[in-house]
């Protein structure tokens, strides 16, 4: 088909929306390292991992076999408020670069939430409410989880404690509201409302917490809580596995076209939507069927894979949940405030981090001034505020274009655009007012906390 006659829009049909979840696992001949038990160092077991999370996703975190797991009707269902999500191709970003580069995006903004998240929280409080629990706790960042999560659990009438990132509970209040609106209950974490938190305030007095404080407060509230678990909205092998209905979506729109993308570009904290939209086309570098360059974009002041250690560490900074091998920053490392809450995460998906460790995948950082002129860029072009978090995608790939402006090649390339910037307004401003600091740790700060992880051997 001649290139004139895609669209800027490209939508599946109802019949073509996957009702399959694709388990990236299955094809990888070296598979991500096992959860451990803190106290034992021993592989988790699922009993071992059963009252903490829901039966049924405890089953998908441990299968590393099954290619395909059917996505059940009433997640189907549900979906079809806002899947298929559109594929755009940025006719009007190539023109104002004035590059050879073809440029496609995969939008996730299309809900309420605004973000990808949806796709894993409507999954897991289904799953929540087909065990007949009471409720779940989770933790957010910039809290497009939260907000997902929240949105979920109200569809199926279950309660939902969230505990925000404090730095994001204070920048971002209206995401809170929207939270509350659903019937959430938000804490800012570290809190004095939990034994972690009480004890990550006295060690870090005044922090602005992180992803690793607000997941020790989630998961001791979920095991104190009787009809309660954790959920989880990253870094878990059963949350990549609900987000790969981004990559299949992707891939099946380009297909409808006979588009390959060269490179894959998606923005990277704990890996959901990075996954997500690699997942299918990772399956065919992983079987020998295509090539593809896939990039990793994660923030200079937290970087996980550019400048952390493949090591096992824990997930929290409480050091209570469970180990897992992982590039990490470790789990004492305290990110600085910066506005791309959703990428404040010490460690990186066991999974991606076995990926990129095999050599895969690439990684880069990117400092934050520069992510946020390109997303000034993209939406002055593209119509579209995006959300700090996309824009570490944006940015790679205007840079990619660029490349290709200089070379003369007419690479195709594929980003995630995760979600919509609206309650980010606050680091706009900052942005726009020059108040917007670049923070990088040194290699001392980074030193510090990687002598604290655990060890283990392996």
């Amino acid at each position: 088909m001649s290139e004139n006659k895609i669209p800027y829009k490209i939508y599946l049909t109802e019949d073509e929306v996957p009702k399959a979840w694709y388990n990236l696992r299955a094809d990888m001949k070296n598979k991500p390292a096992p959860l451990l038990n803190p106290g034992t160092l021993k592989p988790l077991t699922a009993e071992e991992l059963t009252p903490i999370f829901c039966e049924e996703l405890v089953k998908q975190e441990l299968d590393e076999n099954t290619a395909y797991i059917e996505i059940p009707q009433e997640i189907r269902d549900f979906y079809r408020m806002f899947r298929p999500s559109p594929l755009v191709r940025a006719y009007c970003l190539e023109e104002k670069l004035k590059t050879p580069a073809k440029i496609y995006y995969k939008f996730e903004g299309n809900n309420t939430s605004g973000s990808h998240k949806l796709n894993s929280a409507i999954a897991q409080a289904y799953y929540a409410k087909k065990q007949g629990l009471k409720g779940v706790t989770t933790e957010t960042g910039a809290g497009q989880w939260g907000t997902a999560l929240s949105m979920a659990c109200s569809y199926f009438d279950l309660d939902c404690k969230v505990y925000m990132v404090k730095v994001s509970y204070e920048q971002k209040p209206f995401r809170r509201e929207v939270m509350r609106t659903y019937g959430a209950s938000v804490v800012p974490s570290p809190s004095e409302t939990t034994e972690v938190g009480r004890k990550i305030l006295s060690e870090f007095p005044g922090t602005g917490g992180s992803l690793g404080c607000a997941i020790s407060e989630a998961v001791e509230v979920a095991t104190k809580s009787e009809g309660y678990r954790y959920v989880l909205g990253s870094v878990l092998n059963q949350v990549l596995l609900h987000q790969s209905v981004i990559g299949l979506e992707a891939k099946a729109a380009l297909d409808k076209y006979g588009v390959k993308p060269d490179i894959i570009i998606g923005c990277a904290g704990g890996g959901s939507n990075l996954g997500g939209l690699i997942a299918p086309f990772m399956g065919e570098k992983l079987r020998g069927e295509a090539d593809y360059r896939i990039i990793a974009i994660e923030p200079a002041s937290c970087p996980s894979f550019t400048r952390g250690t493949f090591a096992y560490d824990f997930c929290d900074t409480g050091m209570i949940c469970p180990l897992a091998k992982m590039y990490t920053l470790g789990s004492s490392f305290m990110p600085s405030p910066n506005h791309a809450g959703g990428l404040r995460f010490h460690g990186m998906s066991s999974t991606l981090s076995q990926l990129y460790h095999d050599g895969l995948m690439e990684a880069r950082s990117v400092e934050q001034t520069s992510v946020f002129e390109a997303a000034e860029q993209f939406a002055r072009v593209e119509g579209i505020l995006p959300a700090p978090e996309s824009s570490h995608a944006i940015r790679a790939a205007i840079d990619e274009a660029l490349k290709c402006k200089e070379t003369g090649e007419e690479k195709t390339i594929l980003f995630g655009l995760t979600g919509t910037g609206y309650f980010d307004l606050v680091a706009y401003e900052k942005f726009h007012n020059g108040e917007m600091s670049d923070y990088i740790p040194t290699d001392e700060d980074i030193a510090a906390s990687i002598a604290k992880l655990p060890k283990v051997e392996g």
